[in-house]
Parts: C-alpha cells; sequence; structure tokens
C-alpha cells in the first residue's frame, strides 16, 4: 500500500484552487524534430507535482520554456496568472529553480557562494542567507568549502539558493540524484516542509518510488507529447491487478473482455492479470460465475508508480 508522506494542500483546498503554472498547447519544435507536443500543465499553489517522462521525453525543454531559456514554437505559458511573455522579468523573481546538478565555487564556503549569488541577484539581506542555510540544515557547516560537501550536503545548497528571493514556485531537476538513503530523505522532507508553506514544487525525477511518496499529482509524458495527467492516487487505484486461477483460462478471458471497467488482461502461465478497481473484484468474481466459471484462486495487488509508468511509457523494467 501506498503512503501519503506530506500533508500540504490538496486540490479542492482553497488554496490547492489558485493556478501558480498553467501550459496552453505548448509546442517546441527543432528542425524537424517536435521535442514537446501541444502540452497542457496545471500546477496549484501548495502541491508536489511530479513530472515524469523516459529520457529525451522533453522535460528539459518544457522546464526550459518555463523558465524563459527556450522560446516556445507554440502554445502559452501562464505564471501566477501572468502571460509570461509580457511579463518575464516579474514573474520569475517569484520562481527558483535547480536544473540538472547545482554548480558552485568548490573553493568557497556554502556561505560564501550563497552571498555571491545574493548579491548578484541584489536585494537579497544577508540575515536571508543565514536563514536559508538554517533551513535545509547546514548552518553548523556554512563555513566549510562546497568541496568539502557530501553529495546531499550539495543538493540541500542547491535548493538553500533557491530559496534566497523567498520563491512562490520551485522547479527542481533530480534532486535526489545520487544521494544515499539518509540523504535522499533529508531531501524528501525538505521538500514536503516547503509544500506545506503553501509553495508550488515542480519535480521533476526518475526516483519513482520517492515521486510516490511525495507528489499529489503527476504528469507522464513521452516523445513530447503528453501520457496521462493525474493524482498519484488515482494512478495507483488504476494500477490495481486481480491475478486468478481458473481451468479455463480462455472461456475466463472472454468473460472478463466484455466488463466495461476491466482494463487491461494478460496471461501469466496458469493465471490471468486482469487490471480492474479495487471495489470492483467481488464483481469480477459474479461474473465468472454466472458462465459457471470458478477461479481456484484469486489475489489482489497494488501496482507501484513505477509499475504504471513503465506500462503508460512502454518502458521495461531495466531500460
Amino acid at each position: 500500500m501506498k503512503t501519503q508522506a506530506i500533508t500540504a494542500p490538496v486540490p479542492g483546498s482553497d488554496m490547492g484552487h489558485e493556478i501558480v503554472l498553467r501550459t496552453t498547447g505548448l509546442s517546441k519544435r527543432f528542425g524537424k524534430l517536435e521535442a514537446v507536443k501541444d502540452l497542457n500543465l496545471e500546477l496549484r499553489r501548495g502541491e508536489v507535482f511530479g513530472f515524469l517522462g523516459p529520457n529525451g521525453s522533453g522535460k528539459s525543454t518544457t522546464v526550459g520554456m518555463i523558465l524563459g531559456l527556450i522560446e516556445p514554437t507554440a502554445g502559452n505559458i501562464e505564471l501566477f496568472g501572468l502571460n509570461l511573455r509580457d511579463n518575464l522579468w516579474s514573474v520569475l523573481r517569484r520562481v527558483g529553480a535547480v536544473v540538472e546538478a547545482p554548480a558552485f565555487y568548490p573553493y568557497l564556503s556554502g556561505w560564501d557562494n550563497l552571498e555571491v549569488l545574493a548579491t548578484a541577484t541584489g536585494g537579497v539581506p544577508k540575515s536571508r542567507i543565514a536563514e536559508v542555510l538554517e533551513r535545509v540544515n547546514l548552518k553548523d557547516r556554512a563555513s566549510d568549502p562546497y568541496g568539502h560537501y557530501s553529495m546531499g550536503m550539495k543538493q540541500r545548497l542547491g535548493i538553500a539558493s533557491t530559496l534566497l528571493r523567498d520563491p512562490e514556485l520551485i522547479i527542481l531537476d533530480e534532486p535526489a540524484n545520487g544521494l544515499d538513503p539518509a540523504g535522499t530523505k533529508e531531501v524528501r522532507d525538505l521538500i514536503a516542509a516547503l509544500a506545506r508553506e503553501g509553495r508550488t514544487v515542480f519535480l521533476c525525477s526518475h526516483m519513482l518510488h520517492e515521486v510516490e511518496q511525495i507528489c499529489h499529482r503527476v504528469a507522464v509524458i513521452k516523445q513530447g507529447a503528453m501520457l496521462t495527467s493525474a493524482p498519484v492516487d488515482e494512478l495507483l487505484n488504476r494500477g490495481h491487478m486481480l491475478r486468478i486461477a481458473v481451468a479455463d483460462i480462455a472461456s475466463a478471458e472472454e468473460v472478463l473482455k466484455k466488463l466495461p471497467w476491466v482494463g487491461s488482461i494478460k496471461r501469466e502461465d496458469s493465471y490471468l492479470a486482469v487490471a480492474v478497481p479495487k471495489d470492483r473484484s467481488s464483481q469480477v468474481a459474479e461474473a465468472l460465475a454466472e458462465q459457471r466459471i470458478f477461479p481456484s484462486e484469486m489475489i489482489s495487488h497494488s501496482l507501484s508508480l513505477e509499475n504504471v509508468f513503465l506500462e503508460l511509457t512502454g518502458g521495461k523494467s531495466g531500460d
């Protein structure tokens, strides 16, 4: 069973109604390559939104367009209700981002690196540097050279750099990449805390177990096109499976194909693996019994987000 690790506002709450980021028909073409195709996204205040897809699916291009680094071929981007193209600087001041690995001067301390960024950005007092370092649990290591930091500390300093201007939208690209379990938990807890404060976190990650624990909703894209956008719980319920053992597999399969709420049906040795909503399991047994097909075994289990992702994208474990 999936456990929800955070208690940030969810869609349906007053805070969750406010749209922080909206893309409409967003597309980008590089010559003959259509990297992003008619992408429609909505992120709400106070949620952690997972943005998932195989390598080369268009995630980085999408993030580049949202940050004003790449000009869209078509479509529109709104941040905080304002058109990005016409209000670039005013809206991006409200956004923080760590794209790919955070990069800092290795011979400068964590504090000095943040001070360089604060000076370049302008309008960030030193007291804010102290606040964000304490926030990411680096206050006691602030004077240590960045080059001496562990991978987890480097990732947390990267997140600290996004918080200097107190952003409302935070974009994180693989924030737990290369971390050990303790470092991964530190980053996960920090993201959860940011969402609880009403910030929106746009999370690009390949660590689907972490996404499953922390995200409210996810979007999955492949070859630049949206495959699905839904609450995590809804995707996991969609991935509920029954493994059914019957003597006459072919006849059972024909019966189940006629049920409109049954998803995929696959043969696995002497079993049928049937995608079915959790609350329909008893009706599966009834439908088979009506045709005098009596299962000798019915095993219920839910798929992980990784399983659902691989099914949606047509991938295989180990790709």
